[in-house]
C-alpha cells in the first residue's frame, strides 16, 4: 500500500493521479478485509460445528417436528381451544384427590419361562402361638414376591464316547478284524473342542456386544478355561468360511428386492495395501420386522471406489437410497437421496446461533416434511403416495424455490452456501421419494444398520488382515440380519453353524424367515 508524501504537489494533474491511486488502494484494502472477514466467519462456523459434534446434543430432531401438522388444533376455533385448556386445568386440579395407589407404576411380571427356586421364609416355631390366648396359630395364606438372581456363566465339558466293536471269532482265527465304530458327529470346526454354542457365544460377544477377543480371553480364564485369543481368532475366520454360503444366499435375496439402502464407513486394517479400508453396507426392509424381508449385509473392501458398489450390486436396477456420495451413481440403480443429510448441512450451517436466520427457513420446511412422515407411519404404500402428493409435494416445491432464490445470494464458501449447493445437487434425487410410497424420506435405515459396526469398532479399533475383515463382514451380516428379523442371535448363529456342519448345501432352511416358521 502506498503512503502519502510529506508534501502534496501543486500540479492538479498529479493530485488527481494521486487521488486515483489512493482510491484504488482503499478498494484493494476493502476487498482484502472482506475476504479475510469471510475466511474468519467460515473458520468460526467450522469451529462451532466441531464443538457441536464433540460436546452438543447429537439429535437432529427439530422442536415440534412431529407436531407441524396438528390439524385437530388448527381446525378448532379459539373458544374451543380455550374450553379444552380449561378442561385440562380442571383435570389437573382434580388429580391430587385421586387414589395415590393409582399413581404408582406397576412392575411387569417376570418371564414365566425362567427357572424358579422357591425360598420359604417362615416365623419360628415358638412364635406360632397367639399372644392373647396362647392357642396354636393356623396358616391363613401367604404373600409372594419375586426377585431376579444372576447366575454367572458356566462351561461344561461334553465327553463323546464311541464304543468300538470287533469280531472275536475272526480274532481267534487270525483273520484281520474290521473294527466298527459310529462316525464322529459333525462339528463346525473338525477336530476342534469348540461346539456351536461356544462359537456362537464368542461371535455374539465380539460382533453383537463389542467385546474384543483379548477381553473374552480374560473372562474365560476367570472360570478356569484357557482360550488363547489367536485360537479364537482362527475360529472366527473358519466360522465365517462355513457361513459364507448362507451369506451369498442372503445376497441373492437382497438383490431381488425393489429397494435397497446403502452406506459405507471407514475401517483400519493393519496389513491391507491401503491405509484406510471401508466396510460397505446394503440392507432392505424395515427397522421393525413386519413380515417383510429384512436383510443387512456388510461388504469389505480396501477401497472406496465406485467399482465396489458396482460389483456388489451387479444385476440390480431398482431404487437405491443413499447419501450424496457420487460413487453410487456408477451403478445401474435409480438413486434416491437422503433428506437427513440435507438437513444435517443446514444444522451445521446454523451452528450454535440460536437466533432465527436463513437456515431456519429451510429447517422449518424440512421439519414439516418429517411431520407428515410421522403422521403416515404405518400406512400402506398407496396411502403414503396419496398423502405425499397432496401435502409433501407443495412443501418440496416451496423448499426448492427458496434454494434457487438464495443460491446466488449466499457466498458458496460459507456453510449456508455449501448447504444450499449440496441440497440443490441432491434435490432431484431426493424428491423421487414422492414417486413411490414404499420409498423412505431419508437413508436412516442404512445409518441405523451400520451403527452397530461403528460402535463395535470403538472397542476393537482395527482388524489385523483383510481376510479377518472379510470374516467380520460375514459375521456382522448374519448377526444384524438375525436382529432385523427379531431372532435370538445366539440361538440363530448356533443353529446355522450346526446346520451347515451337518449339510453344507442345506442353506435354504437356515434363512431367517424360514427359521421363524419352524
Amino acid at each position: 500500500m502506498k503512503t502519502l508524501p510529506h508534501e502534496l504537489p501543486d500540479d492538479p494533474a498529479q493530485l488527481k493521479q494521486m487521488l486515483l491511486e489512493l482510491q484504488q488502494t482503499l478498494a484493494e484494502k476493502d476487498a482484502l478485509i472482506a475476504e479475510q472477514s469471510a475466511q474468519i466467519h467460515d473458520l468460526l462456523v467450522q469451529y462451532n460445528a466441531k464443538l457441536a459434534r464433540e460436546f452438543a446434543k447429537k439429535s437432529e430432531k427439530l422442536p415440534g417436528a412431529g407436531e407441524v401438522f396438528n390439524e385437530a388444533e388448527a381446525e378448532l376455533g379459539t373458544e374451543q381451544v380455550d374450553t379444552l385448556d380449561a378442561q385440562d386445568k380442571a383435570l389437573l386440579t382434580e388429580l391430587p384427590t385421586l387414589d395415590k395407589s393409582l399413581e404408582q407404576p406397576k412392575r411387569k411380571p417376570l418371564p414365566v419361562e425362567l427357572p424358579r427356586e422357591e425360598v420359604v421364609v417362615d416365623i419360628d416355631e415358638a412364635d406360632k402361638y397367639c399372644d392373647c390366648c396362647q392357642g396354636a396359630l393356623h396358616q391363613m395364606g401367604q404373600s409372594c414376591s419375586e426377585t431376579l438372581e444372576f447366575v454367572p456363566a458356566h462351561i461344561k465339558v461334553i465327553k463323546t464316547i464311541r464304543p468300538k466293536y470287533a469280531c472275536r471269532q475272526c480274532e481267534q482265527q487270525g483273520v484281520k478284524v474290521a473294527i466298527k465304530t459310529a462316525p464322529m458327529p459333525a462339528t463346525p470346526i473338525p477336530k476342534s473342542m469348540a461346539t456351536p454354542s461356544l462359537l456362537s457365544h464368542i461371535i455374539t460377544c465380539k460382533y453383537q456386544f463389542g467385546l474384543p477377543l483379548y477381553r473374552q480371553e480374560t473372562l474365560f480364564s476367570d472360570i478356569g478355561v484357557m482360550l488363547n485369543r489367536k485360537t479364537m481368532s482362527s475360529w472366527m475366520i473358519r466360522c465365517a468360511d462355513l457361513l459364507e454360503p448362507l451369506y451369498q444366499r442372503l445376497k441373492v435375496s437382497l438383490l431381488a428386492q425393489d429397494i435397497i439402502h446403502a452406506d459405507e464407513t471407514p475401517l483400519k486394517v493393519l496389513k491391507a495395501d491401503k491405509p484406510t479400508s471401508y466396510m460397505w453396507l446394503y440392507c432392505c426392509g424395515d427397522d421393525a420386522p413386519k413380515g417383510n424381508t429384512n436383510i443387512v449385509l456388510y461388504d469389505y473392501h480396501n477401497s472406496r471406489a465406485g467399482q465396489c458398489a458396482v460389483d456388489f450390486l451387479a444385476g440390480f436396477s431398482g431404487y437405491l437410497q443413499v447419501d450424496g456420495y457420487q460413487a453410487y451413481a456408477q451403478t445401474d440403480a435409480t438413486l434416491v437421496a437422503c433428506l437427513a443429510h440435507i438437513r444435517r448441512k443446514f444444522i451445521e450451517a446454523k451452528g450454535n446461533n440460536k437466533k432465527t436466520g436463513k437456515a431456519d427457513v429451510a429447517l422449518n420446511l424440512i421439519g414439516k416434511l418429517y411431520g407428515i412422515e410421522q403422521q403416515i407411519k404405518g400406512k400402506s404404500a398407496d396411502d403414503k403416495y396419496a398423502i405425499r402428493q397432496q401435502k409433501s409435494k407443495i412443501i418440496i416445491d416451496e423448499l426448492h424455490q427458496w434454494l434457487l432464490q438464495h443460491q446466488d445470494k449466499i457466498p458458496p464458501k460459507m456453510a449456508l452456501g455449501k448447504a444450499i449447493i449440496y441440497a440443490l445437487n441432491q434435490f432431484e434425487k431426493f424428491r423421487r421419494y414422492l414417486d413411490d410410497g414404499r420409498l423412505s424420506i431419508d437413508n436412516n435405515r442404512a445409518e441405523r444398520a451400520i451403527k452397530p459396526f461403528v460402535i463395535g469398532r470403538k472397542a476393537w479399533l482395527f482388524s489385523n488382515t483383510p481376510h479377518g475383515a472379510r470374516a467380520s463382514a460375514i459375521l456382522y451380516s448374519l448377526i444384524e440380519t438375525a436382529k432385523a428379523n427379531d431372532l435370538v442371535v445366539h440361538e440363530y448363529i448356533a443353529n446355522c453353524l450346526q446346520g451347515l456342519a451337518d449339510n453344507p448345501s442345506d442353506v435354504e432352511l437356515l434363512l431367517p424367515w424360514n427359521i421363524k416358521q419352524r
